[in-house]
């Protein structure tokens, strides 16, 4: 391993031993892809999925892009998960371009395909604009939550955010919303990634202390490209830790020297959060399987072929 990237390692993992000891519990880990846009990245999406599939995620969840875009083929995605393949798809929903009926109905052709966990978000409006709320839609996610309730009987996953989402008035609004969201109906909320494990502790503990006691799942980031990582976080208000700036200087031109520190960073997020009790863990995979895959092998995550063997 590259000098520097020990050196700056030793510190974050001296304290995490159990990042490289088999005494701690295989986790719970579900995935997250996003819709091709043009036919190539099709084939890579499902090259992604096959990837995937054998490490047994507790479900895969399809997104939708900005300002509602995307939906046909996300829908497309989730039906062809469904019928295809063994594992359990997770359809966004967002509450962006439609009507209350127009959504209502693509919930109904869902549960009528067999598929029943949906992400209901409010989704982000195009870049440059604030949110409106749709005439005749579901303003707010938990609208959308209390609305899909009343279709049918869907797992229902819904967004949260250890850093507060960015237009938010406040931090204890953000929280309040969450928990309206929850009430009305929702199974779990994922949040929103992070850099710090510290911040999802703190985020935890203030969940706890407002009454809000669904499971509560974090979302991780592998950074696969640093800058893109870095522009993203600062649309989305997620906090780029400076140990993280310097750890990733260099990679750009040097992607294996990356893929080893995102592996390793993201191993350490997953191992430290365990340590304090929490299992479950959210991937956002951009639909590149391979540091996903060495991740999850760090934490101990096989194919069944290779754990029965």
């Amino acid at each position: 391993m590259n000098t520097n990237l020990k050196r700056l390692l030793s510190g974050k993992l001296a304290d995490h031993p159990s990042l490289c000891h088999s005494d701690m519990p295989v986790p719970v880990l579900s995935f997250e892809v996003v819709p091709p846009r043009t036919d190539a990245m099709e084939q890579l999406l499902w090259q992604c999925i096959r990837r995937l599939a054998p490490l047994s995620p507790r479900f895969v969840s399809v997104t939708y892009g900005a300002g509602g875009t995307m939906q046909a083929r996300t829908q497309a995605t989730v039906l062809r998960l469904k019928q295809e393949t063994t594992l359990v798809p997770a359809a966004h929903l967002t509450c962006i371009g439609a009507t209350c009926e127009e959504i209502d109905d693509i919930a109904r052709t869902y549960w009528q395909a067999g598929v029943r966990h949906l992400v209901a978000l409010r989704g982000d409006a195009p870049a440059g604009t604030a949110y409106t709320p749709h005439p005749g839609g579901y303003a707010y996610a938990s609208d959308l939550v209390a609305g899909l309730r009343r279709i049918a009987d869907f797992e229902i996953s819904v967004a949260a955010y250890p850093e507060t989402h960015p237009t938010a008035v406040s931090a204890q609004a953000d929280l309040d919303n969450l928990k309206r969201k929850l009430d009305a109906g929702a199974s779990r909320a994922i949040t929103q990634y992070f850099f710090e494990a510290s911040t999802c502790l703190r985020f935890l503990d203030r969940c706890l202390a407002a009454g809000i006691t669904a499971p509560i799942v974090p979302g991780i980031m592998p950074v696969s490209n640093y800058d893109q990582i870095a522009r993203f976080s600062a649309l989305c208000g997620v906090t780029v830790p400076a140990w993280v700036t310097h750890l990733f200087e260099g990679t750009a031109k040097n992607p294996e020297l990356c893929r080893i520190a995102a592996c390793i960073v993201a191993a350490e997020q997953v191992r430290t959060l365990q340590s304090h009790g929490i299992n479950e863990f959210h991937f956002s995979t951009l639909n590149r399987p391979d540091l996903t895959c060495a991740i999850a092998h760090l934490l101990g995550a096989r194919p069944a072929s290779e754990t029965d063997s």
